[in-house]
């Protein structure tokens, strides 16, 4: 019986030189990626959107479907970053996207549709009530929410107001104390 021959190594082996080209080409890939970046960067391809919000509320104010209510007097640290006016089948919604001064985010929701069944939606089965403030003439309920949100509710015949973000209660607060 002749003895079976060794097994060859597995994979190729890298010399030195090998390595150093390695090294060289990745380099001269991750300079153009790196210049492109870094382009984008110095052309504000990080900043936030600002968005008009007068087309959604507009559009809200038209329908009628509730007395809605637009922030007024909020500093320039406050920015609009999203805003859309929807009817559903059991009411309409305006909502409202903000980054607060602290960097947090925070969402205005008015809406028409039943109390119960919005408050459920926006904040989840997780909302614990916390107790009650007062802002701009309305009494709201204090909740919190999944991972560290908190939300403020306030509660009418005519409509539903929540404020729900990830941000702390006093600047929840602030936004809702501007509602005119």
């Amino acid at each position: 019986m002749t003895p079976e021959p060794a097994a060859a190594p597995v994979g190729p082996r890298r010399s030195a030189r090998g390595w150093r080209d390695m090294a060289r080409s990745l380099v001269v890939l991750l300079i153009p990626v790196a210049i492109i970046v870094g382009i984008y960067r110095f052309q504000g391809g990080e900043d936030v959107v600002v968005v008009d919000t007068a087309p959604a509320y507009a559009n809200a104010r038209a329908a009628q479907a509730f007395p809605v209510l637009e922030p007024t007097g909020l500093d320039a640290g406050w920015r609009t970053v999203s805003a859309a006016y929807q009817v559903e089948p059991d009411g309409a919604v305006l909502r409202v996207g903000y980054l607060t001064p602290d960097e947090g985010q925070t969402q205005l929701v008015q809406s028409s549709r039943p109390a119960a069944a919005l408050v459920k939606d926006e904040l989840g089965e997780s909302g614990t009530p916390l107790g009650t403030v007062n802002e701009a003439g309305l009494a709201w309920q204090v909740y919190a929410v999944r991972d560290g949100e908190h939300a403020i509710v306030s509660v009418s015949p005519d409509r539903t107001v929540i404020v729900v973000g990830a941000t702390d209660v006093a600047t929840l607060r602030t936004l809702a104390g501007a509602l005119r």
